[in-house]
């Protein structure tokens, strides 16, 4: 297996079949995510991913002088290359980059367009999941299955895209 910093994960190319999964999960589905994570939270805690390992040592690399809050993120491609990336601030706050960007930036632009796991990983151990921004950019290249995996310390709990993302913003819708 591949590891490179800054950058990746494995998921499902957006074609036309992400576009109907995606039509059909906000027509159907979009509360049952919501439903499945209150009522059945057991299902998603796992124990300890590699994943999570490598988003926790990315952290090291954090430049956070401003929130002392590290948060690092591993990005595994349909192949299997792990591309890690690690939040850096910037004064200007919105100019600040997030572990998750950092990764799947490294994987683009690597040639990479399928992605099946994401892991991210704070300092604090306390469950964060991406941030909305960083959720939108995912699913231009993930379909909702894309699995991702948040540190809880001892445990982890798993999402997938479509969970934390119910109804994204769509090329279709732009047209």
């Amino acid at each position: 297996m591949n590891v490179r910093e800054n950058g990746g994960e494995k998921s499902y190319g957006r074609g036309a079949s992400a576009a109907s999964s995606r039509a059909d999960r906000s027509l159907h589905f979009s509360h049952n995510s919501c439903f499945r994570v209150l009522f059945e939270p057991s299902s998603r805690i796992r124990r300890m991913d590699e994943l999570v390992e490598q988003a926790r040592e990315i952290q090291d690399r954090a430049h956070v002088p401003y929130s002392e809050y590290p948060v690092g993120a591993a990005l595994r491609t349909a192949d299997g290359t792990i591309y890690v990336g690690c939040n850096i601030e910037n004064a200007n706050f919105s100019n600040s980059l997030h572990a998750e960007e950092v990764a799947f930036a490294e994987a683009i632009k690597s040639g990479h367009r399928e992605f099946d796991r994401l892991a991210v990983s704070s300092a604090r151990k306390d469950g964060v999941t991406p941030c909305g921004m960083c959720r939108q950019t995912l699913s231009e290249f993930c379909d909702d299955d894309l699995v991702v995996v948040c540190d809880h310390g001892d445990d982890v709990r798993e999402y997938t895209l479509g969970e934390l993302l119910p109804d994204t913003i769509t090329e279709e819708m732009l047209d």
